[in-house]
């Protein structure tokens, strides 16, 4: 049958078992690389405050 320009074609198993494997490769991102990358991040910005506000030298 042929489909129209319009509208939406159906969506087949195959089609919905790409998109799960897709979002669970996206999840497995976010572990991998998203959460180390805002941990030095954070890691970088703390260490600013602490160099930025410790008193000085004493001699």
């Amino acid at each position: 049958m042929r489909q129209l320009k319009g509208k939406p074609k159906k969506e087949t198993w195959k089609d919905k078992k790409e998109r799960k494997q897709a979002m669970q490769e996206a999840r497995q991102q976010v572990s991998t690389v998203v959460l180390p990358t805002l941990a030095v991040v954070v890691l970088l910005i703390v260490l600013l405050v602490y160099v930025a506000t410790r008193p000085g030298a004493v001699e």
